[in-house]
C-alpha cells in the first residue's frame, strides 16, 4: 500500500536513513561514554563538542553551494561509504586514542555537513507535493522511535563490547545505508562550478538574502541563541554529572538520553494532535519553564537514591519544553 503510494525511491531513501541513524545514535552514545571513562575530565568533553560544530559551521555554507551544483545521490551514497570506510580504518588501525578520535570527530564532522547538503535538498523530488507532508512524516517518526530505542541500546553495547563493538556498528550501518541510496533512481539536471570563485558568488548570493528579510534575521538570531544556551546541558552537563558525577551505569546513562527524546516526542505529539497553530503562543512560556528546569539540574546530584528517577523527569520536560520553542519558531522560519 504504501510502496504504491510512495514510491520505491522514497523507501530506498527512508530505509536507508533509518539504518545510517541507528548507528549514528549508537556510536554518539558511547564516544562521550568513552571519553569520560578514560580521561573524566569536562573539559576533554567540551573540546570533542567544539571538533563535532566548529567544522559543521566553518563548511557548512560551502557545503550548500556543492551541494546544489552537484549530484546529490552520489554526494549521499560516496559520504555514506566514506564514513563506513573511516570508522573501519579507527578499527583496524586502533585508533582509540583520546587525540586520534579527535582528528576522526573533525572529520566525520566535515563529510556530515556535506552529506546533509545533499539530502535536504534531495528527499523532496523523490515524492508527490501532496505526498510531501506524509512522506515526511514517516521519515522523521522512524527517526524519533530510533532516538528512544538508541541511547538504551548504545549504553548497552558499550557496557558489553566497548567503543570499537559501537564504532563497528556504526561502520556497518554507514555501508548498509549507501547500499540502499546506490538503488535510489534520481537524475536531476544541474549546473556544475566551473570556478572556485562561483562556490564564494553563490555563498554571497544567500547571505544576501538572509540580510535583506528582517523578520528572517532576528528568527535566525533567536534560534541560534537560544540553541547555543541549550545545546551544552543535554551534550557537556547531563554526560558529565551523569557518568562523573552519580556514576551511573552506561544504559542508566542511555536512558537519560531516551527520556529527553520521550519528551520532545510527547510535545510534537501535543502540537500535531491538539495545540498546532495555538503553539505560538507557549513560546515564551516555554523558554522561561526550559531556564527553570536548567537550574533545578544542579539539586539532582544531592537527591540521593531519587536523583536517577528525578533526572529522567527533569530532561523530559527539558525535552518537551524545547519542542514547544523549536517547532513555533523553525515554522514562522
Amino acid at each position: 500500500m504504501f510502496e504504491a503510494k510512495l514510491g520505491r525511491n522514497f523507501w530506498l531513501y527512508t530505509i536507508g536513513r533509518w539504518i545510517s541513524q541507528a548507528g549514528w545514535v549508537i556510536q554518539d552514545v558511547a564516544v562521550p561514554l568513552y571519553v569520560l571513562d578514560q580521561t573524566g575530565s569536562g573539559t576533554m568533553m567540551s573540546v570533542f563538542i567544539m571538533a563535532e560544530l566548529i567544522p559543521r559551521l566553518l563548511v557548512n555554507p560551502i557545503a550548500g553551494v556543492i551541494g546544489d551544483r552537484y549530484d546529490r545521490k552520489k554526494l549521499m551514497y560516496g559520504l555514506d561509504i566514506a564514513r563506513g570506510v573511516l570508522l573501519f580504518a579507527v578499527i583496524g588501525f586502533n585508533l582509540l586514542g583520546i587525540y586520534q578520535l579527535l582528528v576522526v570527530q573533525m572529520a566525520m564532522s566535515v563529510m556530515g555537513a556535506f552529506f546533509s547538503a545533499g539530502i535536504v535538498g534531495m528527499f523532496p523530488d523523490l515524492v508527490e507535493r501532496e505526498q510531501l507532508a506524509r512522506a515526511n512524516s514517516i521519515l522523521q517518526s522512524g527517526g524519533q522511535i530510533l532516538r528512544i530505542l538508541g541511547p538504551i541500546l548504545g549504553g548497552l553495547i558499550y557496557a558489553i563490547g566497548g567503543i570499537k563493538l559501537a564504532i563497528l556498528i556504526n561502520a556497518v550501518s554507514f555501508f548498509g545505508s549507501g547500499l540502499f541510496e546506490i538503488l535510489i533512481e534520481y537524475h536531476r539536471e544541474t549546473r556544475e562550478l566551473s570556478s572556485i570563485g562561483e562556490v564564494w558568488d553563490d555563498m554571497v548570493e544567500g547571505f544576501r538574502f538572509i540580510k535583506a528579510s528582517r523578520a528572517v534575521v532576528l528568527l535566525m538570531s533567536y534560534a541560534v541563541i537560544l540553541n547555543t544556551l541549550l545545546n551544552p546541558v543535554f551534550t557537556l552537563l547531563v554526560p558529565y554529572m551523569t557518568r562523573v558525577v552519580l556514576g551511573f551505569s552506561a544504559v542508566q546513562f542511555g536512558s537519560v538520553g531516551t527520556a529527553a527524546t520521550l519528551g520532545a516526542l510527547m510535545g510534537n505529539l501535543l502540537i500535531a494532535g491538539k495545540l498546532r497553530e495555538r503553539s505560538e503562543n507557549l513560546i515564551f512560556k516555554a523558554m522561561f519553564g526550559q531556564l527553570g528546569l536548567m537550574l533545578l539540574l544542579a539539586a539532582v546530584p544531592f537527591l540521593g537514591r531519587v536523583s536517577y528517577p528525578a533526572l529522567l523527569i527533569l530532561v523530559s520536560l527539558i525535552g518537551l519544553c524545547n519542542v514547544f520553542v523549536n517547532v513555533p519558531l523553525f515554522t514562522k522560519l
